[in-house]
């Protein structure tokens, strides 16, 4: 195992840049998830680090050593793919040993690998098979094996759950998630959803436009966001932002709209009277009620089971209340959503930067 470093990456294609100097250090054993829109330059990021795509600038180190020059196969990685990749004329057991046998390895190490690896993701029964009698997930995971029998320094992963349904995503993340507590393996996984880097991550790297916009654990992405683009982005359902200038008088303070609907603020808020802001709060963070609060029109009620889902139009902007409450709701009627003051964002409008006390 070892660490990955990322010091001041960059990578263009003639004049356009779409990696543009980027810092990440990852330690030995950590799973970091690269996330964000498409375009954003994350598997650019990743390809560079398994040595598929060459950098322009900047250094990449796996340990102690900088691979910038080193070929893909001398970097001791190991890479997942969104598409399997597997052969279709080898059998599940010669697939997962084919780069052992391409070393030349004895034939005795590779079925001990082959083995062990298959016993860790549940594919012992499935050896003899070719990949066109698996399953999706059953593919995804001699994909996955194949990785295993190499024993790399690092593990790649580039959207390996894209082309799975729903409820077999939901079971591969927490298979992938096991299997790292297991091997304790450094891994980086390239994914464009939020909720796969928020349930598996040590560590999330979100990225935008090539750079990287805020690095921590997802209660603290969740929790704290840097900026208006990280607070967007992480969350189901995304936050609700409305706009207005911040507001201060006799140790109170607010959040003035252009509606005429003033927004509450802690007495602690931070931002000068009179900036222009933007709101910010989470649509589990609010309760409903019959008055106080604040006074939105209801338009789609969405329930899920667990909780209820009520779109509302509040000072001319579109927000959400997640509730565990499952009547009430009806689409065009009058009801106040109620903040939790202490889990309200204000982000300055022009930087749009988290504001910080």
């Amino acid at each position: 195992m070892a660490s990955v470093t990322v010091q001041q990456v960059r990578k263009k294609y003639g004049a356009l840049e779409v990696i543009r100097g980027i810092d990440v250090a990852i330690p030995d054993g950590e799973f970091v998830v690269l996330v964000g829109p498409s375009g954003c330059g994350k598997s650019t990021l990743l390809r560079m680090i398994a040595g598929l795509e060459a950098i322009t600038d900047g250094t990449i180190s796996i340990g102690d050593a900088v691979v910038n020059a080193v070929p893909p196969k001398d970097r001791d990685i190991a890479m997942v793919f969104q598409n399997y990749a597997l052969y279709p004329h080898m059998t599940v057991r010669e697939n997962m040993g084919f780069s052992l046998k391409l070393r030349k390895a004895d034939k005795s190490e590779i079925d001990e690998r082959v083995a062990t690896a298959a016993g860790i993701l549940g594919l012992g029964q499935l050896l003899d098979r070719y990949p066109k009698q698996l399953s999706g997930g059953q593919r995804q995971r001699v994909a996955m094996g194949r990785a295993i029998v190499r024993n790399p320094q690092v593990f790649l992963f580039d959207e390996p759950l894209s082309n799975l349904d729903a409820k077999l995503r939901v079971q591969m993340r927490t298979e992938i998630k096991a299997l790292h507590q297991q091997l304790k393996t450094t891994s980086i996984y390239v994914t464009h959803d939020q909720i796969e880097a928020m349930t598996m991550a040590d560590r999330i790297v979100v990225m935008h436009d090539g750079i990287v916009e805020q690095i921590g654990s997802p209660l603290e992405l969740y929790d704290t966001p840097a900026n208006l683009f990280v607070a967007g982005f992480i969350g189901s359902p995304a936050i609700n932002l409305i706009s207005g200038r911040l507001r201060r008088d006799n140790g109170h303070a607010w959040v003035a709209t252009e509606a005429g609907i003033d927004l509450p603020l802690g007495a602690n808020a931070a931002g000068q009277d009179g900036q222009a802001v933007v709101y910010g709060i989470r649509p589990e963070h609010m309760a409903p009620g019959s008055q106080g609060g604040l006074p939105v029109t209801v338009g789609v009620v969405e329930p899920t089971g667990a909780n209820t889902f009520v779109y509302a139009t509040l000072a001319g902007a579109q927000v959400c209340g997640v509730f565990a409450e499952r009547s009430g709701y009806a689409p065009g009627a009058a009801m106040h959503f109620v903040p939790q003051l202490d889990r309200v964002h204000l982000f300055d409008a022009a930087s749009g930067q988290r504001l910080v006390v």
